[in-house]
């Protein structure tokens, strides 16, 4: 524990002087800066080379913070109370006197918001005086990070400090709800859909490919490996690098297994990191056995249709 708040200073003071930091959250590691600085925002964008019309999660630890920059509603507090901390990211109507930095929302009058679980994340937010703009911690359209490693392969020392913590747990982002009006869901993640429509008895509407950018998630081209994927496939060369869900009576060099009991957990948690390790073994191809679309293979399969995107 004593390591975490010394790590956790260190991070302090680098968001308190307008830099960035890596942080841990369950689903995928951020990119963090000052959600009130235009300083430190614009440092977000140009690490990771994304680009200003597509949003920021803006993380916060307490409710009360959050009610000084959005409305809240009772969508908000019934799916809060149920879920949270945890992998939903909330659209919500923007204050008027809100300090949110104007690039977090591309000056769009709502904002993307999350109260991550991630124990020692939620140290550091408990000890800032402003909530963090945090995207994931990977360059614009390219797989995200779920290690801090995988930090290290993308940006080398660029970023001014890492706050180290394990292998994310849930290991894709989070599922973004739009509560603003009638509630519908603008990315899958992290929260099956079917659990949110239980908690508010409300059969959610999809918002997924719009034509212009609403939040993140939503650029046809993301989560890439910068490789040709191929869904859907049950039988693959053996030069090509094979994603598997499920246990083959035979195994090749080429094959690389979510999960081996069609477990799609173990598989979301797994997804990211697969993608990085084909890439530095040095495949040139991806083909990718069909995968349930229940649950968080909805979220999966978005993933991968998005990856997939690449030529």
């Amino acid at each position: 524990m004593k390591r975490n708040y010394s790590n956790i200073k260190k991070a302090k003071y680098y968001l308190d002087n307008n830099e960035c930091v890596a942080i841990p959250t369950e689903t995928v590691y951020g990119l963090a800066g000052n959600a009130y600085s235009s300083n430190a925002v614009k440092k977000i964008f140009k690490l990771k080379k994304r680009p200003s019309f597509n949003p920021l999660i803006v993380h916060y630890s307490k409710v009360r913070d959050l009610q000084k920059d959005c409305e809240i509603n009772q969508y908000f507090i019934k799916l809060y109370k149920k879920f949270c901390p945890g992998p939903l990211t909330f659209v919500l109507k923007l204050k008027k006197n809100s300090q949110i930095s104007k690039y977090v929302t591309n000056k769009k009058k709502t904002l993307a918001v999350r109260f991550p679980k991630h124990s020692i994340t939620r140290l550091l937010l408990k000890n800032l005086n402003y909530p963090l703009a945090a995207p994931s911690a990977n360059l614009s359209t390219k797989v995200s990070a779920v290690e801090p490693k995988h930090i290290n392969e993308d940006f080398g020392n660029k970023i001014k400090f890492i706050l180290k913590g394990k292998k994310s747990k849930i290991g894709i982002e989070s599922t973004i709800i739009d509560l603003t009006n009638k509630p519908k869901i603008l990315r899958l993640g992290g929260l099956e859909i079917e659990k949110i429509e239980k908690e508010i008895k409300t059969k959610l509407h999809f918002k997924l490919n719009p034509k212009k950018i609403s939040a993140p998630g939503q650029l046809k081209l993301h989560y890439s490996p910068g490789l040709p994927i191929k869904l859907n496939v049950k039988n693959a060369n053996d030069n090509v690098a094979h994603i598997l869900i499920n246990k083959r009576k035979n195994d090749k060099k080429n094959f690389f297994y979510l999960s081996k009991k069609s477990d799609l957990k173990e598989a979301a948690k797994n997804l990211y990191s697969t993608l990085r390790k084909i890439k530095k073994d040095g495949y040139k191809r991806i083909a990718v056995e069909k995968i349930p679309k229940i649950g968080l293979g909805l979220s999966i399969n978005d993933r991968l249709n998005r990856a997939a995107k690449f030529k």
